[in-house]
């Protein structure tokens, strides 16, 4: 059954604010009479960006809310949705990172539950670094990696990743020529060496 919907959109940008931008799109089904809409809002500024959505439909209201802030390198952003028929808060998100030429930082929380954190280093010109974490509140599995790559020479590099499960990902990518690379890649079972089951694997990549 071939469904008609009528669909009505608005959008405003620097009218009502410089940098404010604001939408509003809705659409409607004449066959079951089922209407939707959203309401859009941007703002943006040298350190900070804010953003609040409402969605409507038959199921309720929903309003997102998110806003970033930065400044020399530091970022720290906060997401949010409160669902106005349940009338609760359904997501509560934070992160926090940091970021320059060498160094990376990042942090989040996902609904006081989820934890999450990562650094990256970039040692020198040949090797970089990185290790990540995550566990979830009541739960004891906690997820635990550190990863390295090593560039070779300038055509060569070799990467190496380990888990907490014990799971070894291996990686060596050749430039054959400008625009063709190589790709070699094996994921080892730490805990089943003499069982088989690893993985190989073989790409090549073109580049136009």
């Amino acid at each position: 059954m071939k469904q008609n919907l009528s669909f009505f959109v608005i959008s405003l940008e620097d009218q009502l604010a410089k940098r404010l931008k604001l939408t509003f799109d809705s659409s409607f089904s004449p066959n079951t009479g089922k209407k939707s809409g959203k309401i859009k809002s941007s703002f943006q500024h040298e350190h900070i960006n804010l953003g609040c959505d409402v969605d409507y439909d038959i199921n309720g209201t929903a309003v997102h809310g998110a806003v970033v802030v930065g400044f020399e390198g530091w970022l720290a952003g906060y997401q949010t949705t409160f669902e106005a028929g349940r009338n609760r808060v359904t997501q509560s998100n934070f992160a926090v990172g940091y970021k320059s030429d060498e160094f990376q930082l990042h942090t989040n929380v996902n609904d006081g539950t989820e934890f999450g954190g990562s650094i990256y280093q970039k040692v020198n010109d040949k090797l970089e670094t990185a290790v990540n974490v995550a566990w979830t509140a009541g739960n004891s599995n906690t997820h635990f990696g550190i990863g390295a790559k090593y560039q070779i020479d300038a055509d060569a590099s070799f990467s190496v990743k380990v888990n907490n499960s014990s799971l070894v990902g291996l990686g060596y990518t050749q430039t054959l020529k400008p625009g063709i690379k190589l790709t070699l890649s094996s994921l080892l079972d730490g805990r089943n060496i003499n069982t088989g089951g690893h993985k190989l694997g073989l790409g090549l990549e073109f580049e136009a």
